[in-house]
């Protein structure tokens, strides 16, 4: 594999922020893991041997402080991600979102669809109650198990 495409990997995967990306191409296979402080990448190939790359890891940004996320998940029932993707309010950029702070919401309602590998997953309330807090901005990435709704 090409060290120019191996270094764009490499810069990608630190952009979006995902944990592991493995890629193969014939005999070769690519692993990159940013799961630590460190990326490392790997190509294993009859001609060539591993690679190992480290780069200083960015801080991640949350979406509201700690002392906010405590204090609202006490205040009610704290619905998360259940995958990686882009949250979205609503089913089109036409439409009105599915859902408002202050609706009140039924077990099995979808609240938001998150896109992930261009498929579109519709995310459906785990409790009913009403939403208190919406902690995502739409078209925002999400991470597997990021606050998205308090419920109350």
């Amino acid at each position: 594999m090409d060290l120019r495409k191996l270094k764009k990997l490499i810069d990608l995967v630190k952009e979006s922020g995902i944990e592991e990306l493995e890629i193969t191409e014939g005999e070769e296979k690519v692993r990159i893991n940013s799961g630590s402080k460190t990326v490392t990448a790997s190509v294993a190939s009859s001609l060539m041997t591993p690679t190992h790359v480290e780069m200083p890891r960015q801080a991640e940004v949350a979406v509201i402080s700690a002392d906010d996320e405590s204090s609202s998940v006490d205040e009610g029932f704290d619905m998360k991600s259940p995958m990686v993707g882009t949250f979205y309010r609503a089913s089109d950029p036409d439409s009105a979102p599915f859902i408002e702070v202050g609706q009140s919401v039924t077990e099995g309602e979808t609240l938001c669809i998150i896109e992930a590998m261009k498929l579109l997953n519709e995310i459906e309330a785990e409790k009913s109650g009403i939403i208190k807090k919406i902690l995502v901005e739409n078209g925002q990435p999400i991470e597997f198990g990021q606050s998205l709704f308090i419920i109350v």
